[in-house]
């Protein structure tokens, strides 16, 4: 038998995501400023904070359409 769809604490989770995401977009901008990086490996950081920006939305997105279905 499947197991029912608990999606109790999805809040909780995608909080927890956010915030992980959040520092490692932090990271990346240090990494940016503090050490020498080839112009390619440069953009590459840069493409991927715009990535983890977008996901970071994504994210809050769902937040809120998680909250509202709970309340």
């Amino acid at each position: 038998m499947a197991k029912p769809d608990d999606r109790s604490d999805n809040v909780e989770k995608l909080q927890e995501m956010v915030q992980n995401t959040i520092e490692n977009l932090e990271e990346a901008h240090e990494t940016l400023e503090n050490t020498s990086l080839s112009e390619e490996q440069r953009q590459a950081i840069i493409a991927k904070n715009k990535r983890r920006e977008e996901s970071i939305r994504g994210f809050r997105q769902e937040i809120k359409d998680e909250y509202a279905d709970q309340h």
